[in-house]
């Protein structure tokens, strides 16, 4: 019983969390591109991503390994 209960929960759960979908908001893209030599191409290729994102489709996130 207790088995079925946590397979219903996970499963509402990933319903009803997984199409909602978080992106950046402008201050936090200008705060991160500040930073960058390009400023302005790195505002731009954020603001796309965004845009994309919001819009539903699936867009690439590049992934750096951790370093000590």
């Amino acid at each position: 019983m207790k088995l079925v209960l946590y397979l219903s929960l996970c499963l509402f759960s990933i319903s009803s969390f997984g199409e909602k979908s978080l992106s950046l908001t402008d201050y936090q893209i200008q705060k991160i591109c500040k930073k960058q030599k390009k400023a302005t191409l790195c505002i731009n290729k954020l603001k796309e991503k965004k845009s994309t994102l919001q819009k539903g489709n699936v867009i690439e996130i590049p992934v750096l390994p951790f370093r000590r």
